[in-house]
C-alpha cells in the first residue's frame, strides 16, 4: 500500500520539478536511454517555467525547498551524484542550506520540558525565542544555563520522523522504477544511495548520535593544534534536543571580518585542509557537512566546527586507496591510477587500461597547477562524467559522503582563499601519511594485492589454454592440459611464498 501511495504522488511531484527545469536537464545526461530522453525533453518543454533556464542548481534547489524538508535533505544528498544529476546541478545542490520558517518557540520549550522533565526556569535564566537558525530537521535556539554557560539548543521539529519515513518510501519506490526501466543505471546503485539516506537520516534524527558523534570528533582532534569541538552538555541531551557549547566567533567565509579580526587567511586556510586531512585520513571519521556556516573562527584564530549529525567514515583498505590515489596523481603516474581503479573493482575486467589512463591525463593534467580560484569544477565534472559513462565505472557508495564534503571544501576553500592550491596545501601532507603507512604492513598488502590480481586472471589463462587444447582435439594436448592444472597451483603456490619470505625479511 505505501508503495501505491508513493506512485501516485509522483505527477504532483513531477510538475514541481518540472516547473523547475529539472527534466530538461536530466533529459541531457549520458546514462539514460535514448527514449527516456526523449519523454523528459517533451515534458520539460511543455511545464517548464520561464526561470528554469537560468540556473539548474537554484532552481531545483527553490522546487525542493517547496516540496519540504525531507526533499531538502534528499537534494543534499544527491550532490554527492554528479554521476546522476550532471555537475551543474550536482554543484548547486552541495551548498543548499535548510532555510524553511521556523515552528514556535512554545512548542519547543514544551518538547525540551518532556525530554528532561524539568521545567524551563530549571534549566535555563535566559532562553530566546526567536531561533538562530531554522533548518529542515532541527531548529538552534541560544539560551544560557542557570549556572551562567552559554549554550545551543538544538530541537528536532515536531513530526519529522513520520514524514522522513512517508518520504524514505517514495524515494525508494521512484529508484526500483528507474532502475527496472533503464537497466543501465543499476550501475548507478541508485537503491543503494537511499538505503546511505535513509541510514544517515536515521542517525540526524537522534540527537544522541550527533552528541556521540561530536564526542568522537573531539577525541580524534583533541592533540591537533589550531581546531577544536564544542564541548555537549549530556545531561540535558535527548533523542529529540541536543544542548551544546555556543560558539562566539566569525563565518569562515566572513573575509572581511576576519582580516579585520586581524586574522591571517593563509593560516586559517592551512588549518582547515590539515584538519580536513586528519580527519579523512588519519583518523578515517569526517565531518560530512562542511559548509561555511558549519564552521567558526574564535577571536584566537581557533577552527570550531559545528553540527555534527552527518559524519562519514572510512575504512583502512579506503583510505588507503584514497592515499595511494592522491599520491598516483601528484605524481601525476596515470597508469598507477588506472590500476588502482581497477584492483578496487570499479573498472570493469574488459576496460582498456591505457586509453583510461590517456583519459585522466586528459583531464587532470590542465588542472594540477592552477590555483583554486581558476578551477572550473563544472568542466572537471562533466569530463570525470564522460570518463566515468564510456568506462562503466562502478559508482563506489562508500565514497559518496566524502565527495560531497570534498566540493564542499573546496567551496569553502574558494571563498576564503582564492588563490590557494589545494594540490600544493595536500601533497606535503599526504606524503607524510603515506610514508607512515609503509613497512612490512604495507608490502604485506600490496603482496596480497599482486597475488589477488593472478587469482582474478587465473579463469583466463585457463579458459584460453582449455580452448587451444578444444581446437587441436589429440590426446597429447589433454595430457598437456591436465599436467598444467595439476601444476598450476604449486606454481604459483611456490612464487607467493617466496615473494612473502623476500617482503618479511627485507
Amino acid at each position: 500500500m505505501s508503495y501505491l501511495i508513493a506512485i501516485f504522488r509522483l505527477p504532483y511531484i513531477g510538475l514541481i520539478l518540472g516547473r523547475a527545469g529539472v527534466l530538461g536537464h536530466i533529459s541531457r545526461l549520458a546514462p539514460l536511454p535514448a527514449w527516456q530522453k526523449s519523454l523528459f525533453s517533451f515534458v520539460n518543454f511543455l511545464v517548464a517555467g520561464q526561470n528554469s533556464q537560468k540556473n539548474a542548481g537554484e532552481t531545483l534547489c527553490l522546487a525542493l525547498q517547496k516540496l519540504g524538508p525531507v526533499f531538502i535533505k534528499f537534494g543534499q544528498a544527491l550532490s554527492t551524484r554528479s554521476d546522476l544529476l550532471g555537475p551543474d546541478i550536482a554543484r548547486g545542490l552541495v551548498m543548499l542550506q535548510d532555510s524553511i520558517p521556523p515552528f514556535s518557540s512554545q512548542i519547543a520549550k514544551k518538547i525540551i520540558e518532556r525530554e528532561t522533565g524539568k521545567k524551563i526556569e530549571e534549566i535555563f535564566v535566559f532562553f530566546k525565542d526567536q531561533p538562530v537558525a531554522a533548518a529542515s530537521v532541527a531548529q538552534v535556539h541560544k539560551a544560557k544555563l542557570t549556572d551562567g554557560r552559554d549554550v545551543a539548543v538544538k530541537i528536532l521539529r515536531p513530526n519529522i520522523h513520520k514524514r522522513m519515513a512517508k518520504d524514505i518510501t517514495f524515494f525508494y519506490t521512484l529508484a526500483r522504477i528507474m532502475e527496472f526501466l533503464a537497466p543501465q543505471l543499476k550501475r548507478l546503485r541508485l537503491v543503494i544511495a537511499v538505503e546511505q539516506f535513509k541510514q544517515l537520516t536515521e542517525l540526524e534524527l537522534d540527537m544522541r548520535m550527533e552528541a556521540a558523534a561530536g564526542g568522537k570528533l573531539r577525541d580524534n582532534l583533541a592533540s591537533d593544534m589550531g581546531v577544536r569541538i564544542p564541548w555537549i552538555e549530556h545531561s540535558l541531551t535527548s533523542k529529540n534536543v541536543l544542548v551544546c557549547e555556543w560558539i562566539t566567533g566569525l563565518r569562515i567565509d566572513d573575509v572581511k571580518g576576519l582580516v579585520a579580526s586581524g586574522h591571517k587567511i593563509d593560516d586559517i586556510t592551512n588549518k582547515a585542509a590539515t584538519s580536513f586531512f586528519n580527519q579523512v585520513f588519519r583518523d578515517g571519521y569526517f565531518h560530512a557537512d562542511m559548509h561555511p556556516g558549519n564552521i567558526f573562527v574564535t577571536s584566537d584564530g581557533t577552527l570550531v566546527p559545528i553540527d555534527f549529525g552527518i559524519m562519514g567514515s572510512l575504512l583502512p583498505e579506503d583510505r588507503f586507496f584514497l592515499g595511494s590515489l592522491l599520491i598516483a596523481l601528484l605524481e601525476r603516474d596515470y597508469d598507477k591510477v588506472a590500476r588502482l581503479h581497477y584492483d578496487a573493482g570499479m573498472l570493469p575486467e574488459e576496460a582498456p587500461l591505457s586509453l583510461f589512463a590517456q583519459n585522466l591525463r586528459a583531464l587532470v593534467d590542465p588542472v594540477m597547477d592552477k590555483p583554486l580560484g581558476e578551477i572550473e569544477l563544472s568542466e572537471a565534472l562533466g569530463q570525470i562524467l564522460q570518463i566515468s559513462a564510456r568506462f562503466d565505472i562502478f559508482v563506489q557508495p562508500q565514497f559518496n559522503l566524502l565527495q560531497k564534503t570534498m566540493v564542499m571544501a573546496e567551496g569553502v576553500a574558494r571563498s576564503l582563499n582564492p588563490d590557494a592550491n589545494m594540490w600544493h596545501l595536500a601533497k606535503p601532507l599526504a606524503s607524510e601519511w603515506i610514508q607512515s603507512q609503509t613497512g612490512f604492513a604495507l608490502k604485506l598488502q600490496e603482496f596480497f594485492s599482486d597475488i589477488e590480481r593472478v587469482v582474478r586472471a587465473l579463469p583466463k589463462i585457463i579458459d584460453k589454454y582449455e580452448k587451444s587444447l578444444i581446437e587441436q582435439n589429440t590426446e597429447r594436448n589433454e595430457n598437456k592440459k591436465s599436467f598444467f592444472i595439476s601444476n598450476l597451483g604449486w606454481f604459483f603456490g611456490g612464487i607467493s611464498i617466496s615473494v612473502a619470505f623476500f617482503l618479511f625479511y627485507s
